[in-house]
């Protein structure tokens, strides 16, 4: 009899032991599924973060006039041109130009559909996601009017938010020309190559003009340099340069 018991006592240990196992297993297994479902829903939370975050920051500029965001025409310097080039001079996608200007109002520029120019329907870039500026040159030969920001604007997240607030009023309509409107990055990297903007300058904007002429000897680049973004310095300068005075008006 003793040895029998001895033995049940053994099995039942054992018995004790699996169904331990079996429950530690079952706790690693909820932990993990746990786990995932958590690294799953941080996912889920950091993806739309940014666009939740975009859209509260931007309700503040919903009712404002473009005039009246950001700082005031007098943040800017005058209106300079200088003359202009690289019309229809089109190079193959992927080759690297060096613009003169920082940042650039013309030259020879990438042509290719979907990549150069830039869709229309695209008025904000950061660092992240910028075209390159031989397909946003193209752009400007088509009217549009860039506004660059320089880095330590790209470090305010205020000012980019200004910037951001000032480009959401070219999105309400993707079919209207008169909207030829980006923002973008002049980068560390374009400033080695073209320059940076002039001493105190944090903000430039450029057009490529043909002054309502035909020639090519008429062509102007356009540009103007503000310490901090403005609305109603780009207002007036998309007044006085329209996309209609650009080479190529008509194209999108």
């Amino acid at each position: 009899m003793a040895k029998k018991s001895s033995k049940s006592d053994r099995q039942a240990v054992i018995d004790e032991l699996r169904r331990k196992q079996k429950g530690a297993e079952r706790r690693r297994g909820f932990a993990i599924v746990g786990v995932c479902a958590l690294v799953a829903l941080l996912i889920v939370v950091a993806a739309a973060y940014r666009p939740v975050k975009n859209w509260y920051d931007l309700r503040k500029f919903k009712d404002i006039a473009i005039d009246s965001i950001g700082a005031p025409a007098s943040d800017c310097r005058k209106v300079e041109t200088k003359p202009a080039d690289g019309n229809q001079d089109h190079k193959p996608t992927g080759t690297q130009i060096t613009y003169t200007t920082a940042p650039p109002a013309f030259g020879p520029h990438w042509n290719e559909a979907n990549v150069a120019p830039a869709p229309f329907n695209r008025k904000f870039y950061t660092e992240k996601d910028r075209p390159e500026l031989e397909a946003l040159v193209h752009n400007l030969e088509h009217g549009y009017t860039i506004l660059w920001y320089d880095q330590s604007i790209a470090d305010d997240s205020g000012q980019l938010n200004v910037i951001d607030g000032i480009a959401d009023k070219f999105r309400s309509d993707s079919t209207n020309f008169r909207y030829k409107f980006i923002a973008a990055p002049w980068t560390a990297d374009d400033e080695k190559e073209s320059g940076k903007f002039p001493d105190g300058m944090h903000v430039a904007l450029s057009h490529w003009s043909a002054k309502g002429g035909d020639s090519k000897d008429q062509q102007v680049g356009v540009f103007q340099y503000c310490s901090e973004p403005s609305g109603a310095a780009l207002k007036q300068f998309m007044l006085d340069y329209p996309y209609t005075d650009a080479p190529e008006p008509d194209a999108m």
